[in-house]
């Protein structure tokens, strides 16, 4: 996590979303699960020639996005409150 936290408050939501590459791990992330789910979900359509429904496709990509955010911002907490029992 940024060094430039203070230990002894909590991390400002801003930096927990958009610090140490956040949003751009999840955007990779997004792109690799959300294609594989794709594929899944809506291959046969695919190969037969048809587009799925564009705002299943939106979802289907924002979900992983979403999720490896959420998975960052508990990890860093997590992070937080572990150097702070070992500081406090």
């Amino acid at each position: 996590m940024s060094e430039k936290i203070g230990l002894h408050r909590q991390p400002p939501l801003r930096e927990l979303l958009f610090g140490d590459g956040t949003p751009k791990k999840a955007f990779f992330t997004a792109l690799v699960v959300g294609t594989l789910l794709i594929g899944i979900n809506h291959g046969d359509l695919i190969v037969q020639g048809q587009m799925p429904p564009i705002i299943k496709v939106i979802l289907t990509y924002c979900v992983p996005f979403c999720v490896t955010t959420w998975g960052a911002i508990t990890g860093k907490r997590a992070q937080w409150k572990k150097q702070n029992l070992k500081s406090g």
